[in-house]
Order: structure tokens, then C-alpha cells, then sequence
């Protein structure tokens, strides 16, 4: 079975391979959003981005669906919805992870930077 560990709540929950990472938290009692997303948020359907984390191993979870390519496709791999990731080994999850600078890892703004 493998362990997820949730950084920020430094806690770790043991879950069967193929196990959905949003219903594991829910199950568990971890929150992955915060207010006001804990309220208002598209409930795992991958439409709105409320559920964002950072994973640490891509190869611990299972690859991006074209839900999390529409919003989150300018952003880095290990950048997840949380709804449509399933755990397949052992992994660290970074809940609600802070954007720094995200602007600049969209592709208009790498394409005008080509431009100058």
C-alpha cells in the first residue's frame, strides 16, 4: 500500500494503489483548499483548480489528465489537481503550494519574452 504524506499537515496515510488523492483527504480529514474554496469548489470534477498541489515524485502518481492540462498545462508537472491524481506509490504532497511568480511560466509571456 502505498503512504502519502501531506507536508503541510505533516501527516502520512497509508491508501490502496490506484486511490483517488482528493477522496483520500477527504476520508482523512485533511483540507486541501482554503476558505473560500472549501466551499465553493467543483467538487472533484476538475473544473475549477481549487484542489492544486505539488507532488514530489511524477512517477508516484498517475499522469496528467486533460482536465489538469486546460488549468494547469503553463505550470510545471509536478503541479496537480488533486481530483484527478491517483496515487501509485509512495509520495509527498504539498497542499494548496504558494505561485511564485506564476505569471512568468505562462506561455505568452515566455513567448514575448523571445520577442525582446
Amino acid at each position: 500500500m502505498p503512504t502519502v504524506y501531506f507536508v503541510k499537515q505533516n501527516q502520512s496515510l497509508h491508501c490502496p494503489a490506484g486511490a483517488n488523492l482528493r477522496r483520500i483527504a477527504i476520508e482523512h480529514g485533511i483540507g486541501l483548499q482554503v476558505f473560500p474554496n472549501n466551499l465553493i469548489n467543483c467538487f472533484g470534477n476538475g473544473l475549477c483548480g481549487t484542489c492544486r498541489v505539488k507532488v514530489d515524485d511524477l512517477r508516484a502518481v498517475s499522469e496528467r489528465t486533460p482536465a489538469e492540462e486546460a488549468k494547469l498545462g503553463w505550470e510545471g508537472p509536478e503541479y496537480r489537481l488533486a481530483c484527478q491524481t491517483r496515487v501509485l506509490a509512495d509520495v509527498s504532497v504539498v497542499s494548496n503550494p504558494r505561485r511564485k511568480l506564476a505569471w512568468t511560466n505562462h506561455p505568452t509571456y515566455q513567448w514575448m519574452q523571445k520577442m525582446e
